[in-house]
């Protein structure tokens, strides 16, 4: 009998991408823990490992971080969104006192692309400089001036391509990512179209957003002889370390980056940036420790975003609200580089049709490179789609709720293969109950039979108040994957430490692997601590995007726990005479079946010295014939003052199937979060460009609105019960970015209804609302 290969191939699910990794299978199977399981651990509310250390302001964060002799470093960034540099005047900044080293062009690696003479986007970095304290570099940095000739700039789809359009960066032959749309279709659209009995249109905006992290990107470098380690703002430390050891011609083994805390990065801090290689170039420069960090201004410009997208809709449909067939054709403003990451995949997945087809047009402009964000494509996608669902109910006399349901998708269209698991239709039924949409609809209903009942939209007493409820859906992969590791030690004293070379967002990271380790070891919690963000102490994980890290990470520690637990249990058999099948371990203890005698894992660990008990796991191929995902609705309720255009929105109800919740608060502060960028999305955020000067024009968060503490509403976030043991043996998977994607369309949902007309521009700013009614 052939020996089962030990490296295999398997699909893995990123940010709408499909990719194909190498997996190293795991070592031995485990059983699944199913929805039934009896577990101590995982599914508890545990509080987070780390709490007393962010209350009381002392993780580790970059900013943070101060080195012996650290230096500063500033970043000059171009004032003109193309052209061509043609001198740099550095004397100024050299005679401050405390400058100590400037980077120009010839300064550094090609490998880094910093610093190009051809500049392409306004904020795009030109120089930097290094001094003793951050006050001194920003002063020196604002003191070196520029020098070049100013090119023609397209930072708009229509200027990118026009007839008469020059290339936005050089190589560039039409501007354009692919050289026709990238068109994707299953079925007839045309047949579909024909057999419809009503056809709806609409065409959506969505605006470029920014990420806005809490924290911004930073990095700290020193250098010890030929080592470096780095201090990073990152959602991949191994990621940085690759890119850093790339550029700068390193060995691997020489790189170590480090990231204790993060706050938040949402999609934009996934590699090595400018300020990462400038800190590692001065500080080799210098020698002497140098920490760059980008300020707020740099964040807005020159981080990523999510592109902006117009989205013209097509649906058709038979009277009893049955699909026929759906068309988009889209247009996604990429900013000076990116992928594929447009609206159109969502129109495949969420509702089943057996008639789609998506145009999508991706344009170059002369504005910052797009970058991953919280559901890149979907969260805009959904924002289309469900505008046109809601205008399909509309013209056919249906519960908008009531047409979802009908169309609910119970396989994955796109592949023709079943999910791991899929209960939409649950968390709609749920969602309703929570939300009360039939007592809404049931009053809506009352108030048209009757003809002179007041409209219960209307606040009473209050003509110019309007109330209105929307309801929209979401679909996301989910299944994370390999590869993915983890070690887990049991100490001499019995205590235990899980090591993953992940990184904690500020989601719970630590406490999420913490919970899973004493589950699979059968030891105390508070016993148990998880070491993760060090590429020289750890094993290697991914990224954390995606909504990947759960569902990567955990199967890889529940097995290095397993396996750890296993090599206990052989040495507490020799030591309490029993057989290790009649042992059984609990909370810290292994005891005989029936009987009271035992050890504490730290009594077994004293007997054995210093012998070390360790354990390894890894993650396994991913099913390869169904698809992973996770699928959830979200209700909400508006207020809109129809004097003013202003919109509060009220409540939102969040109903998600996300497998098994391995912490419940933490889940549900993810889901909170991404409700809240929701709402951001869809009443507040937008990066307005000034389309001749080619330059952004609300820089920083004064100008760029994102919701504060009196924006937020009620929001009753909840997740059905279960485990998808068909996705790993787990039976998690992720939630961060399903938590935004139906939040801005339910608000939209919401307003539409309050108001009778469609808001069908993001934001909803009150002008946009105002403009509306107008019509």
């Amino acid at each position: 009998m052939s020996k089962p290969a030990r490296f295999v191939t398997t699909t893995v699910e990123v940010e709408g991408r499909t990719e194909q990794r190498v997996v190293e299978m795991p070592a031995f199977d485990l059983e699944p823990w199913g929805a039934d399981a009896a577990l101590t651990h995982v599914g508890a509310r545990a509080l987070r490992v780390d709490a007393a250390l962010k209350a009381t302001g002392r993780p580790g964060y970059t900013t943070d971080i101060r080195r012996p002799h650290q230096a500063y470093a500033a970043i000059v960034r171009s004032r003109i969104a193309r052209g061509k540099v043609t001198r740099i005047n550095v004397e100024a900044a050299r005679a401050i006192p405390g400058v100590l080293d400037i980077l120009l062009v010839d300064d550094v690696p090609a490998r880094t692309r910093l610093f190009n003479a051809e500049i392409t986007y306004h904020g795009q970095p030109l120089a930097a400089v290094c001094a003793e304290n951050q006050a001194i570099a920003d002063r020196a940095a604002r003191l070196i001036t520029v020098e070049f000739e100013k090119g023609r700039h397209a930072v708009t789809v229509a200027q990118a391509t026009a007839a008469n359009a020059q290339p936005v960066r050089p190589g560039l032959s039409n501007n354009l990512l692919f050289k026709e749309p990238r068109t994707t279709e299953r079925g007839d659209v045309i047949a579909g179209f024909a057999a419809a009995d009503v056809t709806i249109t609409r065409e959506v905006r969505t605006p470029c957003a920014l990420h806005s992290a809490l924290e911004p990107h930073a990095a700290v470098a020193e250098w010890d002889g030929d080592r470096l380690t780095v201090w990073e703002s990152t959602q991949g430390i191994f990621r940085v370390r690759d890119n850093l050891a790339k550029a700068l011609d390193v060995p691997l083994t020489n790189v170590r980056v480090i990231c204790e805390a993060m706050g938040g990065g949402f999609g934009a801090k996934n590699y090595a940036a400018a300020h990462t290689y400038i800190a590692a170039l001065f500080a080799r420069r210098l020698e002497r420790p140098v920490a760059c960090y980008v300020d707020r201004a740099g964040e807005q410009v020159d981080t990523g975003n999510r592109p902006s997208s117009v989205q013209r809709i097509r649906i058709g449909a038979m009277k009893d609200g049955t699909l026929t067939a759906i068309e988009m054709v889209g247009e996604i403003q990429l900013g000076i580089g990116g992928w594929e990451g447009g609206p159109g995949e969502i129109y495949h997945e969420l509702y089943a049709c057996p008639n789609v087809r998506t145009h999508e047009t991706f344009a170059f402009v002369n504005t910052a490179a797009m970058a991953a964000f919280r559901a890149p494509g979907h969260a805009e996608g959904a924002v289309g789609l469900e505008a046109a669902m809601n205008a399909l109910a509309k013209e056919l006399g249906l519960d908008p709720l009531e047409l979802r349901r009908r169309n609910t998708a119970t396989h994955d269209q796109k592949k023709s293969r079943p999910y791991t698991g899929n209960r939409l239709a649950e968390c709609y039924d749920v969602g309703a109950e929570r939300f009360g949409w039939r007592d809404w609809h049931r009053i809506r209903r009352r108030s048209k039979d009757a003809h002179t009942a007041p409209d219960p939209r209307v606040v009473p007493g209050k003509p110019h108040l309007r109330r209105g409820v929307g309801v929209a859906a979401q679909i996301w992969s989910t299944g994370g994957g390999p590869p993915s590791y983890a070690t887990v030690r049991i100490n001499t004293d019995g205590s235990a430490d899980v090591l993953a070379g992940s990184q904690d967002l500020g989601t719970g990271t630590r406490t999420i692997l913490a919970q899973v380790a004493a589950e699979a070891l059968g030891h105390r919690l508070d016993q148990v601590r998880a070491i993760i963000g060090d590429t020289g102490a750890t094993p290697y994980a991914g990224n954390s995007w995606g909504s990947m890290t759960v569902a990567s990470l955990t199967p890889a520690v529940r097995m290095a726990a397993v396996d750890a637990r296993r090599a206990l249990v052989e040495a507490a058999s020799g030591l309490l005479g029993a057989p290790s099948d009649q042992l059984e371990v609990f909370e810290g203890r292994v005891a005989v079946r029936g009987s009271e005698r035992g050890m504490s894992f730290g009594e077994i660990t004293a007997k054995l010295g210093n012998v070390m008990i360790q354990g390894h796991g890894s993650r396994g191929p991913n099913p390869q014939d169904a698809g992973i995902v996770t699928t959830g609705a979200q209700f909400a309720e508006v207020e809109v003052d129809t004097a003013t255009g202003v919109v509060r929105v009220v409540r939102i109800v969040a109903v998600h199937d996300a497998g098994r919740i391995v912490n419940p608060t933490l889940a549900e502060s993810q889901l909170e979060g991404g409700i809240i960028q929701g709402l951001g999305f869809a009443l507040f955020e937008e990066r307005v460009l000034d389309t001749r000067m080619g330059l952004p024009l609300n820089v920083g968060l004064h100008d760029y609105k994102i919701p504060t503490m009196a924006d937020i509403p009620s929001i009753d976030g909840h997740f059905l019960d279960g485990a998808d043991t068909k996705a790993n043996h787990v039976g998690a998977r992720g939630i961060a970015e399903p938590a935004i994607v139906p939040t801005a369309p339910a608000i939209a949902g919401a307003v539409a209804d309050a108001l009778g007309v469609d808001v069908l521009e993001l934001p909803m700013t009150p002008w946009r609302v105002l403009a509306a009614l107008a019509r």
